[in-house]
C-alpha cells in the first residue's frame, strides 16, 4: 500500500508546472552554447529558446524514466499488498 502511495506522489510531484523551471533555463543555456559553437550566434533577448535534438532526446528519456519508475513503484505496491493477503502456512 505504501508503494502505491509513493507511486502516486512521484507521479504528481514530477508533473510539469507552468512557467520556466531551472531545468528549462539550463536547457536554453545549453542550446545557446550549441548554437554559438555551430556559428549561428545567440541573442539574450529571444522570447523563445531554441531546442536542440540532444535536449529533446534528453527530456524524452527523462520523462520515459519517470513513467517507468512510477509504474514499477505501483506494480511493486500491488504485489506487496497482494502478498500480505496470502495465507501463511502454520506448521
Amino acid at each position: 500500500m505504501l508503494l502505491i502511495v509513493v507511486g502516486f506522489v512521484l507521479q504528481f510531484w514530477s508533473t510539469p508546472k507552468e512557467g520556466i523551471s531551472e531545468a528549462d533555463f539550463a536547457a536554453a543555456n545549453v542550446a545557446r552554447m550549441e548554437a554559438s559553437v555551430a556559428g549561428k550566434g545567440s541573442s539574450k533577448n529571444k522570447s523563445e529558446h531554441p531546442k536542440s535534438k540532444f535536449l529533446e532526446k534528453l527530456k524524452s528519456n527523462q520523462e520515459r524514466q519517470m513513467k517507468y519508475l512510477t509504474i514499477l513503484a505501483m506494480v511493486l505496491g500491488v504485489g506487496f499488498l497482494a502478498y500480505s493477503f496470502m495465507k501463511k502456512k502454520v506448521s
